[in-house]
């Protein structure tokens, strides 16, 4: 996404998935994400410090439960209302943050919007 359209765009109106071919599992309302670590600079990490070939990311609470919300078909806002009903105030300023949080896993390849 180029910088014109990530200033114009109404991240609101996105609906996010899982991007392909990402690894997860989701155990007792927990989500794993399991992240392989390739390239030069990973491959003598690993064999120097003994660094694990496939990194796992847990989320946390409100993470665990925004990742089975992403299914194809809510849009970033739906998800919104929904994490403000579960979580209250706890998640203010909600719009903000909910958009910082998608820009995120979007950054790190984890979430992919679908039109």
């Amino acid at each position: 996404m180029s910088k014109q359209n990530d200033t114009s765009a109404n991240y609101l109106e996105f609906i996010p998935v899982p991007a392909a071919g990402l690894k997860y599992e989701i155990v007792d309302g927990k989500v794993t994400i399991f992240q392989e670590n390739t390239g030069l600079f990973n491959y003598i990490a690993q064999k120097l410090w003994k660094k694990p070939r496939v990194s796992q990311i847990h989320l946390d609470d409100m993470g665990n439960f925004i990742w089975p919300l992403m299914d194809g078909n809510r849009d970033i806002m739906a998800i919104a209302a929904l994490i403000k009903e579960e979580f209250g105030e706890k998640a203010e300023p909600l719009y903000n943050r909910v958009v910082q949080y998608y820009k995120t896993l979007v950054s790190y390849g984890f979430v992919e919007f679908v039109k």
